[in-house]
């Protein structure tokens, strides 16, 4: 991490073209060739830092109580990460807005951190996935549409029966369509989430009065509070 922090500490204050990998590495106390062990580009050595935070808000949702639904997991999580203070110093938040607001005008960093959200997407959908399995908090009802959907894949013959389209029982939804809805909502929440950071850093982050990122992922998680979760469990 201490790789990471030197990298962004160099981009914010001198830009991305005016610092080189053997910049990155003198300021962390390290050798060139120990930095490109680790690193195969010199934008590559701030993905740390963006990993981090999300990654503290996926295990957030993960540590969710068993009796919290997944709307309400997501954005208890989003408030205890995504504040001055949760997670990482106060004082460390006016870097991690200059760190995100370089991703608007520096195409190589905004892959890298288009990168760490695909990631993101991932692994809350992993996330998803087993409280679905274990059925915490979701609810047992089918949704009307995915079960529409199994239906017409068995009656064109890719049911367990007749092909082998479907892994899914006789009553319950096909993993397929599970699978996909939950890619769909893991990824609307990760977008979610990203827009909130993305647009609290395009204005600096330090307007007083104005809302923060956990107020503004919030706001964006709320569209998440209608999806069909129990159309992802099984009767």
């Amino acid at each position: 991490m201490e790789i990471a922090r030197a990298a962004a500490g160099l981009f914010v204050r001198q830009g991305l073209k005016a610092t080189r990998a053997e910049d990155i590495a003198q300021a962390a106390g390290i050798a060139p060739r120990t930095f490109y062990r680790y690193f195969a580009a010199k934008e590559e050595a701030v993905a740390p830092l963006y990993e981090a935070g999300a990654r503290r808000w996926v295990e957030a949702v993960r540590a969710a109580p068993p009796g919290a639904s997944v709307p309400q997991a997501l954005e208890d999580a989003v408030r205890s990460t995504l504040r001055p203070g949760a997670g990482a110093p106060s004082d460390s938040w006016a870097g991690v807005c200059a760190l995100i607001r370089l991703t608007h005008s520096t195409p190589s960093l905004r892959r890298v951190w288009a990168e760490v959200c695909q990631t993101s997407e991932r692994a809350l959908g992993e996330v998803l996935a087993a409280r679905a399995r274990t059925g915490t908090a979701i609810g047992t009802a089918i949704d009307n549409d995915a079960e529409r959907i199994v239906r017409a894949a068995r009656a064109a013959g890719m049911d367990g029966a007749g092909g082998a389209g479907s892994t899914g029982g006789a009553d319950g939804v096909d993993s397929a369509v599970v699978d996909a809805r939950l890619r769909f909502a893991a990824a609307v929440a990760v977008a979610a989430v990203r827009a909130a950071v993305e647009g609290w850093a395009a204005g600096d982050g330090t307007g007083e009065g104005l809302p923060g990122p956990a107020e503004l992922a919030v706001a964006n998680l709320a569209t998440l509070r209608d999806f069909p979760w129990d159309a992802l469990t099984e009767p």
